[in-house]
């Protein structure tokens, strides 16, 4: 499973109002997409040539057949997408107010399809195998799926390429303490923690980067990776330690920035790039999609993103 990324944890309707500033309160019309971060993840990494297996639920609606069938369309792996029959498929309503943090309603139930996964309903040999794991950070937050994903985090017990992306939504969670116990975890067990500053300060306390960076690598990560919004990215490794700046572009929608990243991220894992080729891709890939409206549909194959590069005039080898 040497090009195979597993990625787990929530998926959803988003719909994106159409309309810039304009809030929930205000006349809006909405475009229909696929969401939820780990199903971005799993696009993001299948349309730029890997093997992406998405481990989720969905309801037994035409909302969710609908999902499947768009996910199918960008060649995830949906054999471990079921449906729960009495369920409802989420749905996520998105207001650009403003453009760059779009405000967010979550319509879920209490145990919505994405948190029912068991751990036996998936092969051991696809968690131990796949080249790289990655988990949500909400997927720790309820039900069977939390539980499933902490067997799965210990099973592969911080084998290369075992990815948390702490991805807080406090909605899901009764407390930040809650969630920071659940991602303290999940750390424990992972070889690559990803978080901007706020999900790291819920982690462990802490707001400055390298301060960050130097907790995960000293309780046992191989690479940090800390966000920093309109101040780029930084990654480390106990080698090594860059900044990458963020690029200048015409923004459209913020919600897709992150998970563009992380399925070029894995891609990037996966091809064993340097920490800097992997930083220049993955911030492009964020980039590109922040002048998009929707996550998923505006994924970039391989090709486009470099054409995007170029155009930036950054130099990716």
């Amino acid at each position: 499973m040497k090009n195979t990324v597993v990625t787990v944890g929530r998926v959803s309707i988003d719909l994106y109002g159409l309309e810039a500033g304009a809030s929930f309160g205000s006349e809006q019309t909405f475009s229909k997409s696929v969401g939820g971060s780990p199903s971005n993840v799993a696009v993001a990494a299948a349309k730029l040539g890997n093997h992406a297996v998405l481990l989720t639920k969905v309801g037994s609606d035409a909302l969710g057949q609908y999902i499947v069938n768009k996910l199918n369309s960008w060649n995830v792996d949906t054999k471990y997408v079921t449906s729960e029959p009495n369920g409802l498929t989420p749905v996520v309503l998105a207001a650009l107010d403003p453009p760059e943090d779009p405000k967010l309603i979550f319509h879920r139930q209490p145990n919505a399809p994405d948190t029912t996964i068991v751990a036996n309903s998936v092969p051991t040999a696809l968690i131990d195998d796949c080249a790289v794991f990655w988990m949500s950070g909400c997927a720790l937050s309820h039900g069977e799926t939390a539980k499933s994903s902490m067997q799965w985090l210990q099973q592969r017990s911080r084998k290369q390429h075992t990815v948390i992306d702490l991805d807080y939504r406090p909605s899901f969670w009764a407390s930040k303490d809650d969630a920071g116990v659940a991602a303290r975890a999940a750390i424990a067990h992972c070889s690559v923690v990803v978080g901007n500053r706020t999900e790291c300060e819920m982690a462990i306390g802490l707001t400055d980067p390298d301060q960050i960076a130097d907790k995960f690598l000293a309780d046992g990560a191989t690479l940090a990776i800390v966000k920093l919004g309109a101040q780029g990215v930084m990654l480390a490794t106990r080698e090594e330690r860059i900044r990458i700046a963020p690029l200048k572009i015409k923004l459209v929608c913020g919600l897709g920035s992150g998970d563009a990243f992380g399925g070029a991220l894995a891609h990037g894992l996966i091809n064993n790039w340097s920490i800097r080729e992997i930083g220049e891709f993955a911030n492009a890939a964020g980039a590109f999609v922040a002048t998009k409206l929707t996550c998923a549909d505006a994924m970039p194959t391989e090709a486009i993103l470099r054409s995007f590069i170029s155009d930036q005039s950054q130099t990716i080898k």
